[in-house]
């Protein structure tokens, strides 16, 4: 890391007092507050994103990050300048370190996850469908005596339709996605193929960088001419497994949990304290988070080999984020 490590995790526990929880624009109206993302439509079609410090998990916003708004906008840049050549993105400027600025796109109703891992830890995936007797999962059919986070022969992709507020995505096979009129078979097709190869390049860099990218997420839309664009985020440890591969086969061999920078990091404490589908989640101690943060502050600079930069610690996040709109939008 670019800082010594007791630098760092002060800076990021001084953090903890100034966490981007919710934002208010002046001039703006929030169209849309997602688990992690306030949306701002401007009158022109452009979409302002604000990646917010909110950490959700299991469907539930349960606590702030210091620096995840900013982790996750600097990974997904370096991502979706990384695949241009594979897809079109829906980015237009980033203002701010918190702001993606983008296309307003017709979203569509599925989202797609491409795995290489019998992995995972929620209800949508593949590991503990297996592990409690399912072997026909979104269509694809699993052989018996497989074991948790094994390589899979190929690639996979599994669909989910999006729930909507408040509601759960549902796992769907690709052949539903097409009979049930989700997506045309053309789409899917189209989509099906970006998938695969956006994988296949966040593998390719991962790997160089001593990283497996063991699943992802992809959101798609469509723009103004119709055309399929990939939307939201890309591989970031949001939406994304990644593993160190230096340590993944002794600790396969050991049925350890492999080395994460991810999400799974927060998954795991909880799933080991509470049945969170079923039972109240316990508060997040704020060194736990600390440690989440130092996590993906270590993603970010492993994945893109960038620096990774505090902002100020006399400057308040949120009046950073408004002033920076502000100058972007001519205010």
């Amino acid at each position: 890391m670019n800082m010594a490590l007791p630098a760092l995790r002060a800076r990021v526990e001084a953090g903890l007092a100034d966490v981007l929880t919710e934002t208010t624009l002046p001039g703006l109206t929030c169209t849309l507050r997602g688990k992690v993302r306030d949306n701002y439509d401007l009158a022109d079609g452009r979409r302002l994103i604000v990646a917010t410090d909110r950490q959700s998990a299991f469907d539930q916003v349960l606590a702030a990050v210091p620096f995840k708004g900013q982790v996750l906008t600097a990974v997904a840049r370096f991502w979706f300048e990384k695949t241009a050549d594979i897809c079109r993105n829906h980015v237009l400027a980033f203002p701010d370190p918190n702001v993606t600025v983008a296309k307003r796109l017709a979203m569509l109703p599925v989202e797609v996850v491409a795995r290489d891992y019998l992995a995972g830890t929620t209800a949508t995936s593949i590991w503990p469908m297996y592990r409690d007797g399912g072997r026909l999962l979104y269509g694809i059919r699993f052989a018996d005596g497989m074991r948790r986070n094994e390589k899979l022969p190929t690639t996979i992709l599994t669909p989910t339709t999006k729930g909507d507020a408040g509601a759960h995505d549902a796992p769907v096979s690709a052949a539903d996605v097409i009979a049930r009129g989700l997506l045309t078979a053309a789409q899917w097709q189209e989509i099906e193929a970006l998938a695969l190869a956006l994988f296949a390049r966040g593998r390719e860099i991962a790997a160089r960088q001593g990283l497996i990218l063991v699943d992802t997420k992809y959101e798609f839309g469509l723009d103004e001419a119709g055309r399929i664009t990939l939307a939201d985020e890309i591989h970031t440890p949001d939406s994304s497994r990644y593993w160190r591969a230096g340590s993944y086969a002794a600790r396969f061999a050991a049925d350890a949990d492999p080395e994460t920078l991810d999400k799974d990091f927060l998954r795991r404490w909880i799933a080991a304290r509470c049945d969170p589908y079923a039972e109240p989640i316990p508060e997040i101690p704020a060194e736990t988070l600390v440690e989440f943060a130092l996590r993906y502050i270590a993603l970010l600079e492993t994945v893109t080999g960038e620096r990774f930069l505090p902002p100020p610690a006399d400057l308040p996040v949120a009046k950073r984020l408004a002033e920076n709109v502000r100058h972007y939008l001519g205010g």
